[in-house]
């Protein structure tokens, strides 16, 4: 059940209503009893697997809280009749166990979504051999199992840091895992935040309702005019790399960044006012990514929460884990730059590889990841040349000429590794690329090239337009959210807007039989 569905739409039209109706101690439960159908839609199968995965959490985190307290009670008992080594091998016995449980934790959950995301992968290998098929691909994009397991994944690990108590009531566990909006693209939650939020009463509230409502169709606006507009031309240029090339790659590098926004950051929308309309507070995603100066800033304002989940999660304890720390006292003998390096670049590129792989099984989403942490540790290492230029020239790079510049360079340099999203092979996608060098045929893209990719030209200006529209709105926006201004002008005001709103989704919007649109993009990752 897919949000640009008639589907969906009864489904949140039912549970609306019905969510605010009853009395708001059981709310948290009617909330419960919706994601159990949405998942159940989704496939019973993928609802197994999500009840694995919310039993060997609870589990864990229970047998974390209780083991914690038995250790504080436990060394407390021993200060005075048991030597500090006794006491800290009772606390190391204690820290063994608790160890071993998290790795059980992990393997049953990061297992299950390594054989779901890459068993296709694995498939293939393996079908030469004892003839198997792909399989797994189809179920864990239905059930969005990248999203859920990472974050119930972050849950598992704070509690095992002690960040925060493990949840005792396991229904409330199992919504925090199963919220449905979640389900689709992200993002990626913690529990502190969402979790509290699923279960605490709401009342109903006009403003709030509206409010949801504008992002709710601002979403929906840039899913069905923007992005499955032009994923028509994206999808044709890709699928014949021997034919489309040259200046046509430009073309496409442009159009899928476009088009990657505006799926992606609609569907969030989505999810986003859905949580609002409910009272729940979902995370923000998104910062303006097309405005950044650079590839660092970029990844801080796009899919933050799969970046904050990495460098939470991954990044910062293997950068200072034992194994890092003797790797930087190994290469110290060759200069004190090099030995603190290591850690940090040797961090960087694997949590990039492992980006690359949470994004898909083919080896040109690896490949698009490690050169993601390579451009970032290049504009590190050359960070004291640029300091030196901006000192040279402080005018120059104050204006907003440069800024404008900088820019650009990001969005073209981050649409050039795209590339590697939209063909099967790292080969073709490089090949693809170096041919916007070696060949030059603008003519054939203007004289009619750009009409054999499935749009006609009032499709190319109605997503013009859309584009238009999303750049103007994220400059304004530049000074602050512009609901709260919209909600500001009054209800008749808001309600205008909002009909305007649903008006040219159902003018210019592409959607099909059922109301059954393109899947969303991120949704395959």
């Amino acid at each position: 059940m897919l949000f640009p569905s008639w589907a969906f739409l009864l489904f949140l039209a039912v549970l609306v209503p019905v969510y605010f109706l009853v009395p708001k101690r059981i709310q948290w439960i009617v909330l419960l009893i919706a994601n159990a159908v949405f998942v159940c839609i989704a496939g019973l199968l993928g609802a197994v697997f999500m009840a694995v995965t919310v039993a060997t959490v609870y589990g864990a985190t229970r047998f974390f809280d209780a083991s914690f307290a038995r250790q504080r009670e436990t060394l407390a008992a021993m200060k005075a009749t048991h030597t500090k080594e006794e006491r800290k091998r009772k606390r190391l016995s204690f820290e063994r166990r608790r160890r071993l449980v998290l790795i059980a934790a992990l393997v049953v959950n990061i297992g299950i979504l390594f054989v779901l995301k890459y068993g296709a992968a694995i498939g293939r290998i393996t079908a030469g051999i004892f003839g198997t098929k792909a399989f797994g691909q189809d179920l864990a994009l239905t059930m969005g199992i990248s999203f859920y397991t990472f974050s119930t994944v972050g849950y598992l690990l704070d509690v095992y840091r002690e960040s925060i108590p493990a949840e005792r009531n396991p229904l409330k566990l199992a919504l925090f895992t199963s919220f449905f909006p979640l389900l689709v693209q992200g993002p990626i939650t913690r529990f502190e935040t969402v979790g509290k939020s699923l279960t605490a009463p709401h009342s109903f509230d006009g403003k709030r309702f509206l409010s949801a409502s504008l992002r709710i169709a601002w979403g929906y606006w840039k899913k069905l005019i923007v992005a499955d507009r032009l994923l028509v031309a994206v999808k044709a240029l890709c699928a014949k790399p021997d034919v489309y090339r040259g200046d046509f790659i430009f073309v496409e590098m442009l159009l899928y960044a476009a088009c990657l926004y505006a799926d992606f950051t609609g569907g969030i929308d989505i999810t986003i006012g859905v949580g609002e309309m409910l009272g729940v507070t979902v995370e923000e995603n998104f910062f303006r990514p097309y405005f950044s100066k650079s590839i660092a800033e970029y990844w801080r304002r796009w899919h933050i929460t799969l970046g904050e989940w990495f460098k939470r999660y991954v990044y910062y304890p293997l950068s200072v884990s034992k194994p890092m720390r003797d790797l930087s006292k190994a290469t110290r003998k060759l200069g004190a730059g090099v030995s603190r390096r290591v850690p940090v670049y040797l961090a960087t590129i694997l949590v990039w590889a492992l980006t690359g792989a949470w994004h898909g099984s083919n080896l040109t989403f690896l490949v698009w990841g490690i050169l993601n942490g390579v451009v970032i540790l290049l504009s590190e290492e050359l960070k004291p040349l640029y300091a030196r230029f901006h000192a040279r020239f402080p005018k120059l790079t104050e204006s907003t000429f440069y800024r404008g510049f900088t820019v650009i360079r990001t969005v073209l340099l981050l649409s050039s590794l795209r590339i590697l999203d939209c063909y099967g092979t790292v080969r073709e996608a490089f090949s693809s690329f170096f041919s916007m060098f070696t060949t030059w045929n603008w003519g054939a893209v203007f004289r009619g090239g750009v009409q054999s990719l499935g749009l006609t030209y009032t499709d190319y200006a109605i997503a013009a337009f859309g584009v238009l529209a999303m750049f103007t709105l994220s400059m304004v926006q530049r000074k602050g959210a512009i609901r709260p201004r919209i909600l500001k002008r009054g209800t008749v005001f808001s309600v205008c807007v909002l009909l305007v709103l649903i008006g040219t989704i159902l003018l210019f919007g592409r959607y099909g039989f059922g109301f059954d649109a393109s899947q969303f993009i991120y949704n395959r990752f």
